[in-house]
């Protein structure tokens, strides 16, 4: 277990605490709490290039980590009424497709790590949420929601393209 792989087990660790204290209405302490986790994203990149600490195990969990982070704010972000369902489901939708695609890619004995569209989609998706956290306003989640929906089908979209080997290898 290196440093890299214990940042994002960390991430994970802090998605009770952040959904806890959604809860209790302390909506400072859960941004802070989610300013905290997403740091450690992009700490625990950084970590595993510099150091040469790149793992099977960190391609697959760290972008795991990100969904179920950015996944349980979303959730909270519906209930509250910050975010319609749809936009949710298909955010959902996306996240489920592209593990589905990285399963038939490990059944082929290959890894698919995060590309860079990913990268931003997660990157931007995650400021949305701060931003929505630290602002609450209809028109700023109005934005919001539009850049993460946006973010999400490309990178979607791009990474089913630039892996359609893996789908036509399978077996379906």
């Amino acid at each position: 277990m290196n440093t890299a792989n214990k940042l994002t087990l960390i991430r994970v660790v802090l998605i009770p605490v952040f959904i806890v204290l959604l809860y209790l209405d302390l909506t400072l302490a859960a941004l802070a709490v989610f300013i905290l986790a997403s740091v450690t994203d992009f700490i625990d990149g950084y970590v595993a290039r510099h150091y040469h600490q790149i793992t099977d195990f960190g391609k697959f969990m760290d972008p795991l980590a990100d969904k179920l982070l950015v996944m349980s704010a979303m959730a909270w972000f519906v209930e509250a009424g910050w975010m319609p369902g749809w936009a949710f489901f298909i955010v959902l939708a996306r996240e489920f497709a592209v593990t589905g695609l990285r399963l038939v890619a490990v059944e082929q004995g290959l890894v698919i790590a995060a590309g860079k569209s990913g990268k931003v989609k997660t990157a931007s998706t995650m400021v949305c949420i701060v931003l929505m956290l630290a602002f609450p306003s209809a028109t700023l989640n109005l934005v919001c929601v539009a850049v993460i929906l946006v973010t999400t089908v490309y990178s979607g979209v791009e990474y089913f393209i630039q892996n359609r080997q893996v789908i036509l290898n399978g077996d379906m």
